[in-house]
């Protein structure tokens, strides 16, 4: 097996040339059965074997630096780094990323998670490389699709700016614009780069400047007939006008052909654009046929690609989606947005059924707010479906566009919580926090899914910004029979008994179910009561719980820093209550990646923790 010679960084390059393919199918085979037991991102990597294994031999690790967008492409970077073993712990508790991680390894240059930030990093690589007078290549990976984002833009139109090599590889696997392949675009782009064409490019230029008069404007009529003639025939204009010198297109699966213009791409003084074409999922024909599927992959079947384990419940995306469906059906002035993620958000349904009002805005959640702010202001009920850590890239537009003008948009917020295997920077953990800070912002989480049901017609209904943040996976359905309607700022009684009052946020009222059995069982009275709204919080409920009962505990899924446990204790000490309380929520740290029951023990939010803290607490009064 040719796989088993890589132990560690740059043992590619003592692979012969012959057995390259070879290697490659043995990536992709073990990258498929790996996957398969354990879940993970598996059409964005089978894309970028031979393009990784190109940029390994092109390039030296860990001197030489390599930034991947987003990152959850990087699992042949791993194999080829060594870390091969570590893949039966793949996104597991302790075990190793699903992302690049610089404490894994000093190969993972930056570490990443979100998209459309590897070329501003890279370009911050290359300044310090500059200023410190050291000699490596930088080379930023991004997608099409993260080139969709802003960040991305403003970074190339930076980099644009610099006199020394920097690398930027589009690896573009919608195949959107590769028509011009061939003879002519090889020819152009080592013309482009030949030292000897450089230099007479330049030499050219000085004898024209020298010319009195008319030289200058020689010069300017030369280079728009030059500008001209290359829009019919070079497909990157575009990147040439912001600056950059464009290579490709390129075939993202012949090795060859890429370190032939990665050696093209090592002479350019400035900032290249290599544009390589790639298939998501490619050699794997479920993943191929079906690529959203296999973006984020459940443990699968390898024969047939189906899910091994069936989803015998809703989750809270499948119940938002059908909501947002009826929605549609009774109001025409409600519309769907989404920054490129219409399935994982649940808009599916919607945009089958109501093309004309559901807006795909790319990886731009910037963008995707402020727009939902200028058809709010317009009259319509947008609503933008976002996961939670997508959301934090937007919060500027959140307070500026549309918090201060008051406008009606509704953020239906997925994820949020822990989400389990993605790590830090998926993680839904600060939501609350910073929503809360916002003026003119409701912040909303219902506790089942019969209430995230209610919470969205009762957004919709609103009038002003308004949130409902509801978490991943599998729907509660308990507490069916308890149905309050929803009302601006009220929360609801579950259970009204005395001692102890659990005060719990949306998906931990179910932790707080188990956790009031526990105490009922040790003998403690319990009331349970079901916050509903973050903000406002139900002052009136919260001054009756003080007054009847001995100890207070707040349970949320958050970080303990301006979450919604600190808002009821700034109350409590505003209106001078000696009521003991306590704050149940999460540490104000990131949380690693491993299963979501794993992270809430770790975490102490789980029930026996919580149990425990409180029979602890109660004790001592």
């Amino acid at each position: 097996m040719i796989l088993e010679k890589i132990q560690k960084e740059n043992d590619i390059k003592n692979i012969e040339k012959d057995d390259l393919p070879l290697l490659a199918e043995e990536i992709r085979t073990f990258l498929i059965e790996k996957i398969s037991e354990c879940g993970g991102h598996l059409g964005s990597n089978l894309g970028v074997v031979e393009l990784t294994m190109a940029l390994h031999l092109s390039f030296t690790l860990p001197q030489d630096k390599i930034i991947w967008d987003v990152g959850h492409q990087s699992y042949t970077h791993k194999l080829l780094t060594g870390r091969m073993e570590g893949f039966d712990t793949l996104r597991k508790y302790g075990g190793m990323s699903g992302f690049p991680k610089h404490r894994e390894s000093p190969c993972d240059a930056f570490d990443t998670g979100h998209s459309s930030t590897s070329i501003s990093a890279g370009v911050g690589y290359a300044q310090a490389r500059d200023l410190r007078k050291e000699n490596y290549y930088v080379v930023s990976v991004i997608g099409d699709g993260a080139l969709t984002g802003g960040m991305a833009w403003e970074a190339m139109n930076n980099a644009a700016r610099l006199e020394t090599n920097f690398i930027i590889v589009l690896n573009d696997n919608n195949m959107s614009i590769c028509e011009n392949v061939g003879g002519l675009s090889a020819y152009l782009n080592t013309v482009r780069t030949n030292e000897g064409y450089m230099n007479l490019k330049a030499g050219v230029e000085n004898t024209l400047a020298k010319i009195p008069v008319h030289g200058e404007n020689i010069i300017r009529h030369v280079r728009r007939t030059k500008n001209s003639i290359k829009q019919f025939f070079v497909p990157g204009m575009l990147f040439e006008e912001m600056g950059l010198t464009y290579l490709g297109p390129v075939d993202g699966h012949n090795i060859e052909q890429m370190r032939k213009t990665f050696r093209e791409a090592k002479k350019v003084k400035g900032a290249v654009l290599v544009h390589v074409c790639t298939q998501k999922g490619q050699g794997y024909g479920p993943a191929m046929r079906h690529p959203a599927r296999f973006h984020g992959a459940e443990p699968f079947d390898i024969e047939t690609g189906l899910p091994k384990k069936k989803r015998l419940k809703a989750n809270y995306t499948d119940v938002f989606s059908t909501v947002m469906r009826k929605m549609g059906d009774r109001d025409p002035d409600v519309v769907a947005i989404t920054a490129a993620m219409p399935d994982g958000t649940g808009l599916k349904r919607f945009k089958i059924k109501y093309p004309e009002r559901f807006f795909d805005v790319g990886i731009a959640e910037q963008h995707a707010v402020t727009f939902a702010a200028g058809m709010a202001a317009a009259g319509l009920k947008p609503v933008v479906a976002v996961y939670s850590s997508f959301l934090q890239r937007a919060y500027d537009q959140i307070l500026h566009d549309v918090c201060i003008q008051n406008l009606h948009v509704v953020f239906a917020i997925d994820r949020a919580g822990l989400v389990g295997s993605d790590g830090e920077t998926h993680q839904g953990i600060f939501d609350l926090s910073y929503l809360s800070s916002i003026p003119n912002m409701c912040v909303m989480a219902p506790k089942n899914k019969w209430e995230l049901s209610d919470m969205m017609k009762f957004a919709v209904a609103y009038d002003g910004p308004i949130a409902l943040r509801y978490p991943r996976g599998e729907a509660y359905d308990g507490l069916q029979r308890f149905r309050a309607p929803i009302v601006y700022g009220k929360s609801e009684v579950l259970y009204d008994e005395a001692e102890i009052a659990l005060l719990a946020v949306g998906s931990m009222v179910k932790t707080a179910i188990e956790v009031r059995e526990m105490l009922r069982d040790m003998g403690y009275a319990c009331t349970l009561v079901n916050a509903r709204f973050v903000k406002p919080i139900d002052e009136r409920q919260i001054y009756l719980l003080q007054k009847e009962h001995r100890l207070l505990v707040t349970m949320e899924e958050n970080v303990r820093t301006g979450g919604f446990g600190e808002t009821v204790l700034d109350y409590l000490n505003e209106i001078g209550s000696t009521v003991r309380s306590m704050n149940i929520s999460l540490p104000d740290d990131y949380v690693e990646h491993g299963s979501v029951d794993i992270l809430k023990a770790d975490a102490g939010i789980d029930a026996e923790s919580v149990t425990k803290r409180i029979v602890a607490e109660y004790i001592g009064l």
